[in-house]
Formats: C-alpha cells, sequence, structure tokens
C-alpha cells in the first residue's frame, strides 16, 4: 500500500518541508521566515500559527491538499531524554513542547505543528527519534571530573538513518549490526551504533568529539580555563569559540570546503595541513568508538554534507580503513528518514513507543553522595 507522508523540520528563520509518496519525494520545501516578524513573539510557541499558515500557503502553491495525508512525521525537540523509536504526538509531548521548559527553540514547534494538522483531518502524527534520544550505557556517561556527566546530544535523525541504510546494502538487519557512524556538516557527531542503539557518542552541544568546520571539538583544557580567565575574552565569546567559529573557521577563516580546496590546489600548505588534520583527528575518535564496539564493526559510516568530499572520505580510510569497510551517503537524510519512519509505523514494520516524560537517565542512584572537590 502507498502512503502519503508529511514530515517538517523548523529551523531558526526557515521551516523545511516535505510530502512523500512512501520513500519517494514530491515536494521538498524550505520556508525562509522573515526574522523580524519572528522577532514579534516573545516565546518561541506563538510562532505556531504564523508557521501554519506559512505551510499552508506553501502546500496549497503546491497544489497539495493535507486531505490526501496518512500521517504526519516531525523532528522535534524540547522532550526529556527517551529511547530512540517512533512516537505517536500524545498529550505529554505538547505539553513538554509548548511549555519550552527545556529550550526555547524553535525545534520545539515540530509536534505542535503536525498535532494541528492531524486533529483537523483525522490522522496520525509521529516523532521519529528525535534530538533528545539517550541510549547510553551507563559506562559511557562517566567524566574524570565527579558531577559532570557525558549526555547524548548528536543527530541522530540522521544518525540512524544512514545506519539503517548502511545495514540494507549489506543485506542485513539494522537490529543484527554494530556502526560507527559519523555525521559531518557543519556540526559533527559520531557515533557508536549497537544492536539498533546508540550506545556511545560525542556530546556536540558541549564540545565533545572531533573539531567539526565550525566546532572546536575536543582541546586541552587548561589552556582554555587561561582564555577564560585572561580578560580577553567574555563569556559568550568563548562559548562563540567552541560552537560557532571553532575547528577550520579557527584555523582557515572558512568552513567552505571548496574554497579550501582551491586554497590546496594553489599550494597552500597550512590548508593542505588542516585539511589532511581533519581527517586524522575524526579517524582517532572513530578508533575509540570501533573499541567501544569490541573491535565488531560491520561498517565506518560516514553521512553529511562533507561526506560528499572523495578525498575527505578516502583520507579517513588511510587511517581508520582497516577496522572496517568506509561507506559514504553523503549529505542530509533528514525529511528521508521522517518519512521511512512513518511508513513503518502505519505499515506495522517498527513498535510504536510511548513518550511518558521520565527522563532515561537523571544521575545514579548508587553514586556516593561526597562533597565534589
Amino acid at each position: 500500500m502507498k502512503y502519503r507522508i508529511f514530515t517538517l523540520s523548523p529551523g531558526s528563520t526557515s521551516t523545511k518541508l516535505a510530502v512523500f509518496d512512501d520513500e519517494i519525494p514530491v515536494l521538498k520545501a524550505n520556508i525562509r521566515h522573515d526574522p523580524a516578524v519572528l522577532k514579534t513573539f516573545p516565546k518561541v510557541s506563538g510562532q505556531k500559527d504564523y508557521r501554519v499558515n506559512a505551510i499552508l500557503e506553501e502546500l496549497s502553491a503546491a497544489g497539495i491538499g493535507l486531505e490526501s495525508i496518512d500521517a504526519y512525521a516531525a523532528y522535534s525537540g524540547g522532550l526529556v531524554s527517551t529511547p530512540g523509536g517512533i512516537f505517536p504526538v500524545n498529550e505529554k509531548i505538547l505539553e513538554d513542547c509548548t511549555s519550552g521548559r527545556l529550550m526555547e527553540h524553535p525545534a520545539i514547534l515540530g509536534a505542535q505543528i503536525i498535532d494541528v494538522f492531524a486533529k483537523r483531518y483525522g490522522r496520525p502524527a509521529f516523532l521519529v527519534n528525535p534530538p533528545d534520544t539517550d541510549e547510553f550505557e551507563d559506562i559511557a556517561r562517566l567524566t574524570g571530573i565527579k558531577g559532570i556527566y557525558r549526555e547524548s546530544h548528536v543527530h541522530v535523525l540522521n544518525q540512524k538513518e544512514a545506519a539503517m541504510r548502511a545495514a540494507k546494502k549489506l543485506g542485513k538487519e539494522y537490529g543484527d549490526c554494530s556502526f560507527v557512524v559519523c555525521h559531518v556538516g557543519g556540526g559533527l557527531s559520531i557515533t557508536a551504533q549497537k544492536n539498533g542503539r546508540i550506545v556511545d557518542a560525542n556530546d556536540v552541544l558541549n564540545g565533545d568529539g572531533p573539531m567539526a568546520p565550525n566546532r572546536s571539538g575536543y582541546v586541552p583544557l587548561l589552556p582554555v580555563i587561561r582564555m577564560c580567565f585572561s580578560g580577553r575574552y567574555t563569556e559568550e565569546e568563548m562559548k562563540q569559540k567552541i560552537s560557532r567559529f571553532g575547528g577550520l573557521v579557527s584555523l582557515l577563516g572558512t568552513d567552505d570546503m571548496k574554497e579550501i580546496k582551491e586554497r590546496i590546489a594553489d599550494g597552500d600548505r597550512w590548508a593542505q595541513l588542516v585539511y589532511e588534520h581533519f581527517a586524522y583527528q575524526l579517524a582517532k575518535y572513530i578508533g575509540s568508538y570501533a573499541c567501544v564496539l569490541e573491535g565488531k564493526v560491520d561498517a565506518i559510516v560516514m553521512t553529511g554534507g562533507v561526506s560528499n568530499d572523495e578525498q575527505f572520505i578516502e583520507n579517513v580510510g588511510k587511517y581508520a580503513g582497516w577496522i572496517a569497510p568506509v561507506m559514504a551517503f553523503g549529505g542530509d537524510f533528514e525529511m528521508e528518514a521522517l518519512a521511512s519512519g512513518a511508513v513503518r509505523a502505519l505499515d506495522g514494520t517498527e513498535e510504536l513507543k510511548e513518550y511518558t516524560g521520565i527522563p532515561v537517565w537523571d544521575g545514579f542512584d548508587f553514586e556516593p553522595e561526597t562533597d565534589v572537590q
């Protein structure tokens, strides 16, 4: 049976949407919103009706009526930590998203908007592998400082979709495989996926992991502390160094891979060194995540925009290809992942989960109560 699926991903100043017949796209659009209009809403949730109307206008212009949609699926944040999977939108999801108590970011609008359409037309609405997914094993949470714990903040939707595609290409079930998956875009996330679960990953939001085009990743801590207390930078400027102006931007002044390759072709030795180091550093992390999987790795899976660069993939393979075959799925499959998840929900091939609002991890109940030194 063919299903028509509507997918949605709200961003800071835009709303991505798509319509699929099963997993074949019939419409993809990215609606740009006027930042001045968005600023008139004191709270992000206040943007809901504004974005709903913009979506309806876009669909009308494309000649697509929502009455033809069989199910809605969205990227939606603002939830407590939860296992991965497919979640029917329920009142607890709407409560947490609408309140904005856990985050004030347009991602909280995903569930709210598809709920409007689903109720209006009597169709189901789903969240698929939401960004708050946390499937870590306890051993992955500790750090060397008591009271600071590692959290799961990665590109979950695209991470799992790339792994599923790799499993299919290998002729295996996703739940039977072990992968190291690297999403390399503006940000970079790397996961150890075992039997369908992300058991360990770098924390993108808190600066963990290898450097990315515009994020620093891990750097030695004491020099960063000295920078923080040098009086030269504000707290916000230091955050920007880590999360916006780090990585390739810090070292080369740009994260445009085409420009970097052109500089290399013109004989820029510094650009050549940084470009090679980018793959070298990522490969070191791939090796550590292969250890998490006890060396049993079906494939190293590369995805995200930078994974379209064949030379970059070759450089990663030079260092890490001995661990497992390197498989590249360049680009972002966020919309496709939402659509395929909705199809699995409708045809019953994946069991649905219920969002309870109870976090999967909220500290260790067996941790000694001692003062942090």
